[in-house]
Order: C-alpha cells, then sequence, then structure tokens
C-alpha cells in the first residue's frame, strides 16, 4: 500500500472538531478530538477514540464518563485552546467557562452551542489511541442555529 494515498485517502472521512472533559475529584482532563460517531439509537451509543498516552485518555478510563463539547463553525480560536495541557482557574478550563454536567460533573463548556455527557460502556485498547463507547446519559442545546465546526473547514488534518 501506498502510505501518500493510504494518508490521503483516510483524511477524505468527515470530522467534526469537539473537545472532550472529564473530571475525576480535582483533576480534570479536556482535550481537542476529531474521532468521533454515534453508533446507535437506542441505546443512545456513541464512539469516541481518544489518544493513549494522554491525559484526557487516563481520567475517562477510570471515571467511565465523559462529556463531548460541540464547537460551533466560528470557534476555531477555543478549540485551540484545547491542544494543551488542562488549566482550571476561576470557574474556567483554559480560560473558558463551563459548569458540571449533570451525572458524572465533567465540564460543561458554557459558550459552545451543544454539549452530551455518556458513560463508557466499552473500551478497546488497541493502537496509539483508545476507543471508548459511551451511552448518551445527558445533552444540551444552547443554540440549535449554529452549524458544527468541521475539521476540513479549518484546513488542519488530524488522520491518515
Amino acid at each position: 500500500m501506498d502510505a501518500r494515498d493510504r494518508r490521503t485517502a483516510l483524511r477524505a472521512i468527515n470530522y467534526g472538531l469537539h473537545i472532550v472533559t472529564a473530571v475525576d475529584g480535582e483533576e480534570y482532563a479536556a482535550a481537542g478530538i476529531n474521532w468521533l460517531t454515534q453508533a446507535s439509537f437506542e441505546p443512545p451509543l456513541v464512539v469516541v477514540g481518544i489518544k493513549a498516552d494522554s491525559q484526557t485518555h487516563e481520567v475517562v478510563k477510570r471515571v467511565r464518563a465523559f462529556v463531548v463539547n460541540v464547537l460551533g463553525q466560528d470557534q476555531l480560536d477555543i478549540a485551540k485552546a484545547f491542544f494543551r495541557p488542562t488549566e482550571v482557574a476561576d470557574g474556567a478550563l483554559n480560560g473558558h467557562p463551563f459548569v458540571p454536567a449533570p451525572v458524572s460533573g465533567a465540564p460543561v463548556l458554557t459558550g459552545l452551542p451543544y454539549w452530551f455527557e455518556a458513560r463508557v460502556t466499552d473500551v478497546v485498547e488497541r493502537g496509539d489511541h483508545t476507543v471508548f463507547v459511551g451511552e448518551v446519559v445527558g445533552a444540551g442545546v444552547r443554540d440549535e442555529s449554529v452549524a458544527p465546526l468541521v475539521l476540513r473547514s479549518t484546513g488542519m488534518n488530524y488522520g491518515g
């Protein structure tokens, strides 16, 4: 297989850009992610790939819960704040205000249009990312008129 063709073909998969958050006591974790999909209507299941050597991976694995914060199409600047280590100060995560999710307490970023919370039901640890399957246990919409941020529209690539 030609490595360039493989990379180019895999990068043709459509992805959004999201922020996954989790909390374990006083330890907060957050990461920009794009490997996410819905896998079932009943029960409502989502699948997320999280980099295996990340703090977010470790916290999600321990607490078996996470929140997906969905970025709006004009919120790339917020996404970029989560491509670095997590910092919590003055009720903000990497400079962005949050409230605790109803079930897990994981951060829900208040400036984003959509969010959902999931409890991990299955874990596949293989490769450089772990696949977490989560059952959606909560969700919220702040502004349904906002289109979600799509990775391709940012000019960035992650995959291949």
